[in-house]
């Protein structure tokens, strides 16, 4: 049984939620504002967060910050009535994996959270060997596990979706993903327009662990299709 938290202070909205997450033998955890929400996100075990964006003492926008800044990197999935594109990207840049409008269908969160774990599964299943969770290119490390990431010994701190990112392309040395692709398999996002939520993601990746970015060791371009990590380190 999964556990998932429901951070959302209108009840009626959760106990819709909770009706239609039992039937996906989920067990919920309910929290009626930020703060009690980003408490129980720091200190428990979820398969999955839904957060609402306008909560009383901590908005959602803060709360998704603080425990993405803490290395929690259980998938979140935000809900709002705010529809405009410059709120989406604001969350994804924050650390969602997911965004969803209000009012939306029963049918639209359902397939959403079907989605987001069927995501986890596969990352996971992309993510190296588990008999070997450690991933070595020359000076580059990448623990799996630990979600750790060393070069030359030294600790490189990366968010979520850079550590998703780098260990998705690592895990495949030599094979090229669009950036379409890349969007479903690290943020869920299968249709178009999020693009450079890709590329923002691969510039700051790439300041993170390339001793040069305009002549990347690492993490090269496929012009025309995406981008791939280098198969001859």
């Amino acid at each position: 049984m999964k556990k998932v938290l429901v951070i959302e202070d209108d009840v009626n909205i959760v106990d819709l939620l909770e009706i239609h997450l039992k039937d996906l033998d989920c067990n919920i955890t309910r929290a009626y504002d930020g703060e009690t929400g980003l408490n129980l996100a720091t200190t428990g075990q979820f398969d999955l967060i839904i957060l609402d964006v306008m909560l009383p003492k901590m908005e959602g926008m803060e709360v998704c910050r603080q425990i993405r800044a803490q290395k929690n990197v259980t998938p979140i999935l935000m809900l709002t009535a705010k529809s405009e594109e410059i709120d989406k990207v604001l969350g994804l840049e924050t650390g969602a994996d997911d965004y969803l409008t209000k009012p939306f269908s029963v049918r639209e969160f359902i397939a959403r959270v079907k989605a987001i774990f069927r995501r986890t599964k596969l990352l996971r299943e992309s993510m190296g060997d588990p008999k070997n969770p450690v991933l070595i290119y020359d000076k580059l490390h990448i623990d799996i596990d630990k979600r750790k990431v060393t070069i030359d010994d030294q600790r490189v701190e990366l968010s979520p979706k850079e550590f998703e990112l780098l260990t998705l392309l690592a895990s495949s040395p030599g094979k090229s993903f669009s950036r379409q692709r890349i969007l479903n398999l690290v943020w869920g996002y299968d249709f178009e327009g999020y693009e450079h939520t890709v590329n923002s993601h691969i510039n700051r990746l790439r300041g993170k662990i390339e001793q040069n970015i305009n002549e990347p060791k690492f993490i090269l371009t496929t012009w025309g299709v995406g981008y791939r990590f280098n198969e001859d380190i």
